[in-house]
């Protein structure tokens, strides 16, 4: 059976851990219907992965340059258990997803339904309205965001592009600053032209300036002196934001909110698809919601970040040696600089999650008064105009802190 026919043939549906298992499932026994090709398991993971993405590029209503035959070979460079995928079978399966984009198992409809009702499950029972923040075609990458869900704040926040994904500086004409109403929603960050109103339809620019918060951290901008109270917003894609805050006090509570939204909702992450390659290769990060308790969600952090500490001083152990062929060198920086930034990640997580079960509490309020005191009365604890309570599922919340939002469109 091949990708085509595997993803025509089955839904790729349900939670992203039930997704990733069908697709290790079609990779072992792809290998055992073909003894005869040396790709691995995970060169075939990888490979099918490669293939979906592409189609989303290609076919999908995405703005800008198509991806093209010679950047899907640079993509896929030593992924194949750290060697090379033949370049001819890659431009074969190239031109096949151009000329005939794949077909999904179920229809648009279909899908439609089916993604909400698992936002149902996700979110509670009832009436939900349900939209999607990338504008594709893929089950596999599209999670459905719950219009209901909780509004954690709100408030003016001035925007500057700094880096778009995988950290690659945005140019010069997209950097200048824009100013929005920002709002909390879930794990996602709307900007929006106009002031908010729970009972207001979110409009197709609404949707394109969104921000997926699940894995981000949110510092102060400390290197950025031109401007006032900016923060810096880190997603999970390694897009970069700057913010600029009315106040300082303002500011800091964005910075508080954001990181323990995404302390408490984001889900573990998925380890690397292949574990011998030389390149080096971000771990997986699924946007939807976790299903642990907090209690269980902060071991999993502490757990995580155990780990990148002692992946971190073991890669310290090992500095490039001078002389280097520069490609290396630059693995090597590149890794030392995610596993920094995941490091701090995991302790600001930590911080917060530890913090708000010893409160006992999702008043935000309440939450930031405790940090306040641990800190010494910091300005950015105080409270501010937009405290909601904050909820596992997104959804029943404690006391009339939180903002719902029971109206919208379906999209």
């Amino acid at each position: 059976m091949t990708p085509r026919t595997f993803l025509k043939a089955f839904p790729l549906m349900g939670e992203t851990q039930e997704r990733e298992r069908v697709l290790t499932h079609f990779s072992r026994r792809y290998c055992q219907c073909n003894p005869d090709d040396s790709t691995s398991e995970d060169g075939i993971h990888t490979l099918t992965c490669a293939l979906m993405l592409l189609n989303t590029d290609l076919h999908g209503h995405n703005i800008g340059k198509k991806m093209s035959c010679q950047q899907f070979i640079a993509n896929l460079d030593q992924l194949n258990d750290g060697q090379d995928f033949a370049k001819d079978l890659l431009k074969t399966l190239y031109n096949s997803i151009k000329n005939e984009k794949l077909e999904w198992a179920i229809d648009e409809d279909e899908l439609r339904k089916s993604l909400s009702e698992l936002v149902d499950d996700k979110f509670g029972t009832g009436t939900k309205k349900v939209t999607r923040i990338l504008d594709g075609s893929n089950p596999f990458l599209d999670v459905p965001q719950a219009l209901s869900a909780t509004t954690y704040k709100h408030g003016v926040l001035t925007r500057k592009t700094h880096a778009d994904m995988d950290g690659k500086r945005t140019p010069r004409g997209r950097r200048g600053w824009k100013k929005f109403y920002a709002v909390l929603k879930g794990t996602i960050l709307y900007l929006q032209k106009d002031e908010y109103r729970p009972d207001k339809a979110l409009s197709e620019g609404d949707l394109k300036n969104a921000i997926r918060v699940h894995h981000a951290l949110a510092t102060r901008a400390s290197d950025y002196s031109k401007k006032s109270n900016v923060l810096k917003l880190k997603t999970a894609d390694w897009r970069v934001f700057l913010f600029q805050a009315p106040s300082k006090e303002e500011m800091l509570s964005w910075i508080l909110r954001i990181n323990l939204v995404a302390a408490i909702f984001s889900a573990p992450a998925f380890p690397a698809a292949v574990s011998s390659m030389k390149k080096f290769c971000r771990p997986l990060l699924p946007s939807c919601t976790t299903r642990l308790c907090q209690e269980e969600q902060l071991r999993s952090h502490e757990n995580k970040l155990r780990q990148v500490a002692a992946e971190l001083a073991e890669h310290r152990r090992h500095p490039v040696e001078r002389g280097i062929k520069s490609k290396e060198a630059e693995e090597n920086r590149l890794k030392e600089h995610y596993l920094t930034f995941e490091k701090s990640r995991y302790e600001t997580y930590i911080h917060l999650l530890a913090v708000k079960i010893k409160v006992g509490s999702d008043d935000l309020e309440r939450i930031e008064a405790r940090l306040a005191t641990l800190e010494g009365d910091d300005p950015s604890l105080r409270k501010t105009h937009s405290s909601p309570a904050l909820s596992q599922g997104h959804g029943t919340v404690t006391g009339s802190k939180a903002t719902r939002d029971n109206t919208g469109p379906d999209t």
